[in-house]
């Protein structure tokens, strides 16, 4: 069967990706007020074109802004970023400007599959020789080059690392009831249900734009199956109808009994929030709530707290955020210099502080970073490294709708069969290997 995610006619690709991590929840513009991107561009402007518009994210933008235009003063960025909708309005406005022949000189996409979408349509420029003249093979882990690579030609300059696995906590409210950073799924109910009797809301999560209930499920499954099984999974070697799928998913809906009941009208940042004030106790998501939380005035370790998800205490779900060059850009050179940046010791490390993620980079400056940003280098390092769904490194965007839309129904309907099946389809339609 045609693989859907190949296309690129009518936006098919990344356009209907409305599960990502790390977007502005407010605005459909971007920094210069236009939400479809200039028709033309001038010799010497680079289009950096990204959903990077608030907090940490656009901070981390802004600084390699900054030294991008010191260091090279003859050429003019201009931010294309597009707020809103966790970053689906970005990739929509994107397949719509690919479509029309107007890429930008480089644009922001996930790791894995959501990049492999472009270069399988033959959009995408392959980048060997900076990756040679930059000596990159020998910094950047070799499993993160093979995500952004194929037939041996790699296509993408990874700029930071983020982990989907993580489980935030308000310590005020765990020592209130006397309760400690869960390990296990086991302990993690029974805390649950201790802080739901005690009036408080156990598990915050937002999904208006259906990021945390896709992470919240794929944390689960990951819990369950482990990460050989769950790669498995992904690589399409072990069907849907799997024993371990069908407990994961029962999990989940048994987690969502205590869950606050407005999840559909909050956005992730939202859900942070209220572990933030103390209204709720535990919120799962990306290790970009760290930056939110630190943009509230919040001290991690005292007014904030963090600790893998229960099941996945050996387990990193790794977010690449990367920078390629597309074909047909205007200005390859400037967007080659920008790649430079990006890919440089210099980039990363000034980036990664003010985004709160890590740099993919082994020989970063590790005093850079905070206590949270420290233990995730080190688990980096030494745990098993899974992709993840909601993020578009696990699967083809096509799949990865289909999948948001059956866990979408799953909150409805409850029916775990229906979902499995739902799954089975979306897999025979948009093969996952």
């Amino acid at each position: 069967m045609k693989k859907k995610y190949l296309s690129i006619a009518g936006g098919a690709v990344l356009a209907l990706g409305v599960v990502t991590a790390c977007g502005s929840p407010s605005n459909n513009t971007g920094s210069n007020g236009s939400a479809s991107g200039s028709a033309s561009t001038t010799s010497n402007q680079v289009q950096i074109f990204s959903w990077w518009t608030a907090g940490g994210e656009a901070n981390g933008l802004n600084a390699l802004i900054k030294t991008f235009n010191k260091e090279y003063p003859h050429e003019k960025i201009v931010n294309e970023a597009v707020a809103g909708g966790g970053g689906s309005n970005a990739k929509a406005v994107l397949a719509s400007r690919m479509q029309a022949g107007d890429p930008p000189e480089t644009f922001q996409v996930h790791a894995g599959q959501e990049l492999m979408a472009w270069v399988n349509a033959g959009k995408m420029q392959p980048l060997d020789s900076l990756y040679k003249s930059m000596g990159l093979n020998k910094v950047i882990p070799a499993a993160i080059i093979n995500d952004l690579s194929k037939n041996g030609h790699v296509y993408a300059v990874p700029v930071d690392v983020g982990r989907g696995n993580v489980l935030w906590y308000n310590p005020a409210v765990l020592k209130k009831y006397h309760l400690t950073p869960p390990k296990t799924m086991s302990q993690f109910i029974s805390e649950l249900k201790t802080l739901k009797a005690k009036g408080v809301t156990p598990l915050a999560y937002g999904d208006k734009d259906q990021l945390g209930s896709v992470m919240l499920w794929e944390n689960v499954l990951l819990a369950t199956m482990g990460p050989q099984n769950y790669d498995k999974l992904w690589q399409g070697k072990l069907s849907f109808n799997n024993p371990q799928v069908k407990q994961a998913t029962n999990t989940f809906l048994e987690l969502l009994q205590y869950t606050n009941s407005n999840h559909s009208a909050l956005t992730w940042d939202e859900a942070d929030q209220m572990v933030a004030d103390g209204s709720a106790a535990f919120n799962l998501m990306g290790d970009w709530a760290k930056a939110y939380f630190q943009s509230k005035g919040l001290k991690e370790g005292s007014q904030f707290g963090w600790t893998a998800f229960p099941g996945t205490n050996n387990d990193f779900e790794y977010v690449i955020d990367s920078f390629g060059l597309p074909k047909g850009a205007k200005n390859p050179t400037g967007a080659m210099d920008f790649l430079k940046l990006v890919a440089s010791k210099q980039g990363q490390d000034e980036f990664n502080p003010l985004k709160g993620s890590i740099p993919p980079r082994t020989d970063a400056n590790v005093n850079l970073f905070d206590t949270y940003s420290k233990e995730a280098m080190s688990d980096f390092k030494k745990d098993s490294l899974v992709p993840s769904l909601a993020n578009g490194e696990a699967a083809n965007p096509a799949f990865e709708t289909a999948a948001t839309q059956a866990v979408t129904m799953l909150i409805s309907t409850k029916n775990v069969n229906e979902f499995v099946s739902a799954l089975n389809t979306a897999a025979e339609e948009n093969p996952l290997s």
